[in-house]
C-alpha cells in the first residue's frame, strides 16, 4: 500500500490492527489455498530479495523521505516475517520466538537499564557488550572462538574489513593514533606505486583499501557512508558537466584531456 491508497476500513481488514498485522497477513499466504508464489519460497529463495530491501530502506534513510522510509521498513518487515513463517511451517521456531529471544537478549545485553548495573558512558557499554558477547559464547561451546570469526564474510567488502577491524580494536589490536594509522595509508600506498606486476598490485590494492577502512575507523567516519557521499557528489557533478557541454552542442568524446579537466573545474 502506498502512501495514496486508502487506509481499508477497520472491519474490511483481514487482519489484526498494530505489529500483528503483517505476521497474520503472511501466515495466510503459506497456507493452503494461499499464494501459490509465496507458498513455495524458502529461505534461500528469498536472500536476495532480503538484500535489495535492506539496500531500499538505506536508500531511504539517506533520502530523508519519511514517507519512503515506512514503506522500506515494512518491506523488511515482511521479509522478516516471511522467515519466521518458513521457520514455524517446518517446526523450528516461530515469530513469537523470534521476537522474545531478541528481547531477551537485549535486557540482558543492557544491565544498566534492566538492572542494577551502572556504566560511566556509551563506550563501558561496549565493553560490557563485549564481555557479554564472551560469556555466551563459553556459555554455548564457542568459547575458542576468535574475536573475528563473528562478522560475517558476506557483507559488503568496506563493512566486512570495518567489522574485522572494530572487533580486533576491541580486544586491543590497533594503532595508537589516528596519524599512525595515516602513516600505515601512506606506506600501502607507496608499496602500491612499487607494485611490480598485476598479482602484486592487486594485494597492494587491497591493504590499501583495508588502511583507508581503518583510517575512517579512528576518525569515527563510516567508509561505506563516506564512499556513498563522494559517488553522489562525483555523480551530480558529470552530470551538470554532461549537460553544460549538451548544451553547447559538444560530446565527452569531442574533448581532450584538458578541455574535460577544464570544462570539469568550470562545472565545481
Amino acid at each position: 500500500m502506498t502512501e495514496s491508497e486508502p487506509m481499508p476500513d477497520a472491519s474490511e481488514r483481514p487482519y489484526s490492527p498494530g505489529i500483528e498485522a503483517i505476521f497474520e497477513v503472511v501466515a495466510r499466504l503459506r497456507a493452503p489455498g494461499g499464494c501459490p508464489w509465496d507458498r513455495e519460497q524458502t529461505h534461500e529463495s528469498l536472500r536476495p530479495y532480503l538484500l535489495e530491501e535492506t539496500y531500499e530502506l538505506l536508500e531511504a534513510i539517506d533520502s530523508g523521505d519519511d514517507a519512503k522510509m515506512k514503506e522500506e521498513l515494512g518491506d523488511l518487515l515482511l521479509q522478516v516475517a516471511m522467515h519466521a513463517e518458513i521457520a514455524a511451517d517446518e517446526r523450528r521456531f516461530d515469530a513469537a520466538q523470534v521476537s522474545e529471544a531478541v528481547a531477551a537478549k537485549m535486557v540482558a545485553r543492557h544491565p544498566h537499564v534492566f538492572g542494577d548495573v551502572s556504566v560511566a558512558d556509551a563506550e563501558e557499554v561496549l565493553r560490557n557488550w563485549e564481555h557479554a558477547k564472551r560469556d555466551d559464547a563459553r556459555n554455548s561451546g564457542r568459547e575458542h572462538e576468535s574475536v573475528v570469526d563473528r562478522v560475517p564474510a558476506t557483507l559488503p567488502a568496506l563493512a566486512w574489513a570495518l567489522g574485522l577491524q572494530k572487533r580486533a580494536a576491541r580486544v586491543g589490536f590497533d594503532f595508537e593514533s589516528p596519524t599512525q594509522t595515516a602513516e600505515n595509508v601512506a606506506e600501502e600506498a607507496r608499496e602500491l606505486a612499487q607494485a611490480t606486476d598485476a598479482k602484486q598490485a592487486f594485494e597492494e590494492m587491497g591493504d590499501l583499501l583495508f588502511a583507508v577502512v581503518s583510517l575512517a575507523r579512528r576518525l569515527k567516519i563510516n567508509p561505506e557512508d563516506a564512499l556513498r557521499v563522494a559517488g553522489q557528489r562525483f555523480r551530480d557533478r558529470f552530470a551538470a558537466t554532461e549537460a553544460s557541454l549538451r548544451r553547447d552542442g559538444v560530446d565527452f568524446r569531442d574533448l581532450d584531456h584538458n578541455e574535460l579537466v577544464k570544462r570539469w573545474e568550470e562545472t565545481k
